[in-house]
């Protein structure tokens, strides 16, 4: 019986639910108040985790870009305008999207 809930949160966090719509669906099979708050506990615990992970990913990226862009204008291989302002404001940008997704 452990085994059903599961796969339904997995089908659901692939589908892209709500938790409104897990907790119809979990209330439909049969299951109390109790163990329905508990799964959906679970639910947004994964939804979040898969968050979190795009979230440090877009870090990665643009602390490899910021330092993509110090490394640039250090050793003057493009012009300073682009090295300087351009890839680090894109840096800077991309830790913040990934800032959003990690701390929402």
């Amino acid at each position: 019986m452990a085994a059903a809930p599961q796969s339904i949160l997995v089908t659901a966090l692939q589908k892209g639910h709500s938790p409104d719509q897990v907790a119809a669906t979990l209330q439909a099979q049969g299951h109390d108040e109790v163990s329905t708050a508990l799964l959906l506990r679970e639910y947004k615990k994964l939804r979040n985790a898969k968050r979190q992970f795009t979230g440090f990913v877009l870090m990665a990226i643009g602390a490899f870009v910021g330092f993509l862009s110090c490394m640039l204008t250090i050793l003057h291989i493009l012009p300073l305008g682009l090295s300087l302002y351009g890839l680090t404001s894109l840096a800077i940008i991309i830790v913040f999207a990934g800032m959003y997704y990690v701390f929402e």
